[in-house]
């Protein structure tokens, strides 16, 4: 095994995540050795687990993903009684026997950084011997980091943990302390692309000129929908969960408005509305976001050249590419496989509409009555622009997981 524990990364799950994680590593080369815990037995043998691994109905086969046409076979050094192989040079390992991230057998592989992407343990405040597991079962199991590849989730009223942060590679990401943080959150892959369009916006105009925002992602199908309609379980709130995802456009919810305010605390300040629609495409996502700022005397005029300026320039001081400008014409498959992209922003498609708005100032919470007193007019009129903004994301490989290959690395570099 190899001497350098920073070198081992291990991987809890091998769904879309955690399959594609695989993949990036593979090709990224980092980490020599990956031990993937799938907590179960996979088809008939180690071979049927390696048909799994080196293809994927989206992004083709592992060895062309890799090398394109000239591709030759990347998996080889099978070896069934150890269960173990090689991809490209990386030492794969595999456990197949626990479920629950206490009783994983981290510590006997070296195992000191793991990524979860199981998607079932969310919660950092739980203990790690919570009887359904935890994120923190995967420290007392051995490793001293985890990283959860989905936002966390905690029961209402119950405080973050010090040791618990949620970071996005390109926004927050210098604020996790390699001497205080055990626990990650990297997000999702909507808050990621999100964050990536918010934040130019904010360093331009301040928070105090954004009078409100909201977004809608047209999303592609998750793992979590079905196939055909499905008979709901028991206690089930949301029956559309359990309708054809092939057939159907999905009104559905998502937390990316909790956890913005996770890696842009400043949009606690805005009133921020966030919406999901799933819709039948593989991956290959899009979020419409609107945003509504207030005009002001002796201030450029916001309009739509102005907005794709600043984009332009968030891109350019971008070194590491996870914002990209793009005045193409540009469809969702497109998208798919743009590396290291958070964000997309259609440039082609941006808009702004600038009109006045009339405000009773008696209807206005907090002034004083003896003051209206003294106002003339009390309707007042102020110039507000509406702007919305498209940006793309492939929400599986090139979105999210090569981020979260950053963010992984960049935490194992501050373990030496």
């Amino acid at each position: 095994m190899n001497p350098n524990p920073s070198k081992i990364l291990g991987i809890n799950g091998l769904g879309r995540i955690g399959k594609l994680s695989l993949w990036h590593h593979a090709g990224r080369k980092y980490f020599d050795t990956i031990v993937i815990n799938t907590g179960r037995q996979v088809g008939k043998s180690l071979e049927d687990l390696i048909h799994y691994i080196e293809r994927d109905t989206t992004y083709g086969k592992l060895d062309s993903f890799l090398y394109g046409y000239q591709a030759k076979p990347v998996i080889r050094e099978v070896n069934e009684k150890e269960a173990s192989l090689n991809i490209n040079g990386v030492t794969v390992q595999f456990l197949q026997k626990d479920r629950n991230p206490k009783d994983i057998e981290w510590a006997a592989h070296g195992v000191k950084l793991v990524v979860d992407t199981t998607g079932q343990f969310l919660d950092p405040s739980l203990p790690a011997n919570a009887p359904k597991g935890s994120l923190r079962g995967h420290l007392e199991a051995g490793a001293q980091k985890v990283i959860a590849s989905a936002p966390f989730k905690l029961k209402e009223g119950t405080p973050m943990p010090e040791d618990a942060v949620t970071t996005v590679m390109g926004i927050n990401d210098k604020v996790y302390d390699p001497l205080k943080h055990a626990v990650i959150s990297n997000a999702s892959c909507t808050t990621t692309c999100l964050s990536h369009m918010i934040k130019p916006l904010l360093d331009y105009f301040g928070v105090d000129r954004v009078l409100s925002a909201s977004m809608a992602t047209i999303h592609a199908a998750t793992g979590s929908q079905e196939v055909l309609d499905r008979l709901p379980k028991e206690g089930a709130k949301d029956l559309r969960k359990n309708r054809s995802i092939m057939n159907n456009i999905i009104l559905t919810t998502t937390g990316a408005a909790k956890a913005l305010q996770l890696v842009i605390p400043e949009m606690a300040t805005i009133g921020f509305i966030a919406e999901s629609v799933r819709i039948p495409t593989a991956t290959g996502s899009l979020i419409i976001l609107v945003m509504n700022f207030q005009e002001e005397l002796n201030k450029k005029p916001i309009r739509r050249d102005l907005i794709n300026s600043i984009y332009e320039s968030a891109a350019k001081a971008n070194d590491k590419g996870y914002l990209i400008y793009s005045e193409k014409q540009n469809v969702s498959s497109d998208i798919i496989g743009t590396p290291r992209a958070a964000a997309v922003v259609e440039g082609h498609e941006t808009h702004a509409r600038t009109g006045a708005i009339n405000i009773n100032l008696e209807h206005v919470r907090g002034i004083d009555k003896a003051i209206l007193d003294q106002v003339k007019d009390q309707v007042t009129s102020i110039q507000v622009t509406q702007a919305v903004i498209y940006g793309w994301y492939d929400n599986e490989m090139a979105g999210y997981v090569n981020m979260l290959g950053d963010r992984t690395v960049s935490i194992a570099e501050a373990m030496h």
